[in-house]
């Protein structure tokens, strides 16, 4: 940005506009610099961060353009990993300890369950949910409960769940090859410090284990994305080294596109699929 340029912006009472050009700037060079290509195709729709384009993006060389995807904590149904998803025409299960920004009607393409989400009850309120939307297992699987994430994942693997893709949040203050994860405890609340999830070495172990590979972090450090290692060939471009992948926090920057998700979007287009 030239100096007048700048001059201009401000002199429109543009100071917000401002940041958010920097910002922006801020992660194209993020994009640029990271050595994973899918990381290129980051874009935040409805996603909190990039997570929506780098999800895209790994579906498209799968050639998985319609399936069922499950997501645990969805927070108000406005803005998580499958939103996407739902509204691309997909059915889908998810579960939060919070209620919906919009109503869920009968029949539809969504099953939603207001539920506090435990190593206990996961595998069977997934079962329940995938009934009612008519699907025998899941396509895409995320898992973002602010806690017992590595545990969850766990039990849902064990109970025989091997979706494509997976996508758990991780805890970036702990870089490869460091392992740690919070105690399990099924009243866990998060309050906003750093004892949450666990580090993405941990969720690495645990599902090589199940024959998943690691093909991304997204820009931010928040979610780490896995794909079953039969289809691993499809990212033969992207790094096989845990530390190349890794995304340090860098947290609460991104900037959002278009105007704000409303409930009456994601109600209306609900109402229209259950007809």
């Amino acid at each position: 940005m030239t100096r007048d340029e700048l001059i201009q912006v401000l002199d429109l009472g543009g100071v917000a506009r401002l940041r958010e050009i920097f910002v922006e700037q801020h992660w194209q060079r993020k994009r640029d610099a990271a050595a994973n290509p899918l990381l290129k195709a980051g874009a935040k729709y409805f996603s909190q961060n990039d997570e929506d384009g780098i999800l895209l993006e790994i579906l498209r060389r799968i050639g998985r353009d319609k399936g069922v995807f499950v997501e645990l904590g969805v927070g108000n149904g406005l803005e998580n990993n499958t939103l996407i998803l739902l509204l691309g025409g997909w059915r889908g299960v998810w579960v939060d300890a919070q209620p919906l920004a919009f109503n869920v009607p009968r029949g539809g393409p969504l099953a939603f369950q207001q539920a506090w989400v435990s190593r206990e009850n996961c595998a069977s309120l997934v079962a329940h949910g995938l009934q009612s939307v008519g699907g025998a297992g899941a396509n895409v699987l995320s898992v973002d409960i602010d806690g017992n994430d590595l545990h969850v994942t766990r039990a849902l693997l064990e109970a025989g769940h091997s979706p494509d893709v997976v996508i758990v949040e991780y805890n970036g203050k702990f870089p490869p090859p460091m392992r740690w994860s919070v105690q399990y405890d099924p009243d866990l609340r998060w309050d906003g410090n750093d004892y949450q999830g666990a580090s993405l070495q941990s969720f690495v172990d645990l599902l090589g284990a199940h024959q998943y590979r690691l093909v991304a972090c997204n820009i931010t450090g928040v979610n780490a994305f896995f794909v079953r290692n039969a289809l691993a060939d499809r990212f033969a471009d992207v790094p096989a080294a845990v530390d190349a992948l890794f995304m340090r926090p860098d947290y609460n920057w991104f900037v959002g596109c278009g105007h704000a998700t409303s409930p009456l979007t994601v109600g209306r287009y609900l109402e229209q699929q259950a007809r």
